[in-house]
């Protein structure tokens, strides 16, 4: 069986680990914590990076920056996975969902400024696939509303926006705040793990406090207090230096792994293009967006074809999943919505099918999974 997704090792994982082991510091904030924070803040432009131990922490730290408070109101899209929506649940907010575009499964930015009302707080896109939402206009309407932007972009390392004067700029540098994932279905991994971005300053020296329980710990560890305490809330967000070395040896890899991973999906996109079908369609990457290689998935007419294929496809060896259920039509939340028709984010939850993508896939899988699909 050729698998949704394997992760895949570099070979330098246990001897970085080995190396963090043999320093006698492996609760984290050590060498190979600093290591892929500096690497991610020169590579990509970010502001303060602070690695956690998922991008649900990540996330969860960024509503608590954002000072979401009961009864106040976040945007999000309903395509999405739960960690999104339950991070600023969890500090008393209301959800506003809003429905994805009819050929992607971003959120529609066309549909979010009739839905800002004065308890409106913040706005998170979450950049499905890699695939960037329309940062401009999400930020055009930060700015006129007077909102806070984090990005989901739990899937979105090494991807861009390229905005309407033509700069390009790394998702997750361009919101206020931005919530990476290293789990191991992403493109770099370390078996769990996030990282947190903070582009606004105001949010910087509260957000090593809240990474550090609640202490000012990392002054005094830098020598800026003469002692710490407890001074604010805040969680063990931080993972182990172990967690850390893991990420540190797929980081030197990421060109290779990039690099692999769009290759694989271009091959899919060029084989899959040329069969003669009405009943599935290709993804979609506007011109504003670049294509990171995390997922390639296919769109099916309707919820019986995508069973149907998604059978057909494991008798023959390979293992294709769907995706994330609406969650405005979640039991947790469905009482809860407004009541308003997401007919395009349902038929994304019903359609979209996930082909495997992973490193050590080889082309000639590919070749047999799309002849497959012909059939």
């Amino acid at each position: 069986m050729i698998p949704f997704n394997k992760p895949y090792l570099t070979g330098k994982e246990t001897e970085y680990i080995a190396d963090a082991v043999a320093t006698g510091k492996i609760s984290g904030n050590g060498k190979y914590t600093n290591l892929c924070q500096d690497f991610f803040k020169a590579k990509y432009g970010f502001g303060k990076c602070l690695l956690t131990t998922s991008c649900t922490d990540a996330l969860e730290m960024a509503a608590i920056l954002a000072d979401i408070q009961e009864g106040d109101e976040v945007i999000v899209p309903s395509f999405t996975f739960v960690s999104t929506a339950i991070a600023f649940i969890r500090q008393g907010a209301k959800i506003i969902f809003v429905d994805s575009y009819h050929n992607n499964p971003n959120i529609d930015a066309s549909k979010i400024e009739s839905l800002i009302t004065p308890k409106t707080k913040a706005i998170i896109p979450v950049h499905y696939a890699g695939v960037a939402c329309d940062m401009d206009k999400i930020m055009e309407l930060a700015n006129k509303y007077n909102l806070l932007v984090i990005e989901d972009a739990a899937q979105a390392i090494d991807s861009f926006y390229i905005g309407k004067d033509g700069t390009k700029r790394a998702l997750g540098s361009i919101g206020h705040m931005a919530a990476f994932s290293f789990h191991e279905t992403k493109n770099i991994i370390s078996g769990e793990g996030g990282m947190l971005v903070v582009n606004d300053n105001r949010f910087e020296k509260r957000s090593e406090i809240i990474w550090e329980k609640g202490t000012n710990r990392a002054e005094f560890f830098r020598g800026e207090v003469n002692k710490y305490g407890w001074v604010d809330i805040g969680s063990s967000f931080l993972p182990s230096e172990i967690i850390a070395a893991f990420l540190w040896a797929q980081i030197e890899n990421i060109e290779d792994i990039q690099q692999k991973r769009k290759s694989l999906w271009n091959s899919y996109y060029d084989q899959i293009q040329g069969l003669n079908t009405t009943k599935i369609t290709l993804p979609i990457i506007p011109d504003y967006a670049t294509n990171n290689g995390h997922m390639f998935y296919v769109v099916c007419s309707d919820f019986k074809e995508r069973t149907t294929l998604i059978e057909r496809l494991k008798n023959n060896g390979f293992h294709a999943v769907f995706h994330y259920i609406s969650l405005h039509s979640s039991s947790f939340y469905e009482a809860k919505h407004d009541g308003r028709n997401l007919l395009n984010t349902d038929r994304f939850s019903d359609c979209l099918l996930r082909l495997p993508l992973f490193y050590e896939l080889h082309e000639s899988d590919i070749k047999k999974l799309v002849s497959c699909l012909n059939k």
